[in-house]
C-alpha cells in the first residue's frame, strides 16, 4: 500500500472512530442536558451529569461489540477504557467548553432553539477536534485500534503498530 492510501486508511479510521465517539457522547450529552436543564441544575451540575452519561454511552458502545466477540465482561470493560477513555475526554472538554462559551446557551432551556443549536454546534467542534487526536491515537496501535481487534471491522492492518 502506498504511503497516501495507508494515511488516507488512517484518517477514515480515525474519523469512523470518533463518529462512533460522538453517538455515545452526543446520546449521554442530550440526555445529561436535558436532564439538568428540565430539572433547573447549575450549569456544573448539569455539565458533571452530561459528562458522566457521555462516557457510560460511549463506554457501553464499545463493550457490546468486543462482548460479542467473546470476551468476558471485566476484559470487555478494560478494551473499552483503553479504547475510548482519550477520546470521550477530549471530546467532553470541547463540547461543554463551547456550550459554556456560548452566550445564553445554558440558560436557553429545552424549548429554546439557541439550547439545540447550540449543543448541536458544540458536538459538531467536538467532532473535528477529536479526529486528529484519533488519527493519532490509531496510528500508534491505540485508542479505537484496540477495539479492531476483536470484531470484525474490517480495519485490520489499517493502522501501523
Amino acid at each position: 500500500m502506498e504511503r497516501g492510501s495507508a494515511q488516507q486508511s488512517l484518517t477514515k479510521l480515525a474519523i469512523s472512530a470518533t463518529l462512533h465517539c460522538l453517538t455515545g457522547c452526543a446520546i449521554g450529552e442530550v440526555l445529561g442536558m436535558v436532564i439538568g436543564t428540565a430539572l433547573g441544575w447549575s450549569n456544573l451540575s448539569t455539565i458533571v451529569l452530561a459528562v458522566a452519561l457521555a462516557f457510560v454511552f460511549g463506554y457501553a458502545l464499545t463493550i457490546r461489540p468486543v462482548l460479542k466477540s467473546g470476551l468476558p465482561l471485566r476484559a470487555a470493560i478494560g478494551v473499552a477504557f483503553a479504547a475510548d477513555t482519550v477520546s470521550i475526554a477530549v471530546m467532553e472538554i470541547v463540547d461543554n467548553a463551547v456550550m459554556l462559551l456560548v452566550p445564553g446557551a445554558m440558560e436557553a432551556g429545552l424549548a429554546n432553539w439557541l439550547f439545540w443549536v447550540s449543543l448541536a454546534f458544540a458536538l459538531a467542534v467536538a467532532f473535528v477536534v477529536t479526529v486528529p487526536v484519533n488519527r493519532w491515537l490509531i496510528s500508534r496501535g491505540k485508542g479505537h485500534a484496540v477495539v479492531h481487534q476483536y470484531h470484525g471491522g474490517g480495519h485490520e492492518g489499517h493502522h501501523q503498530h
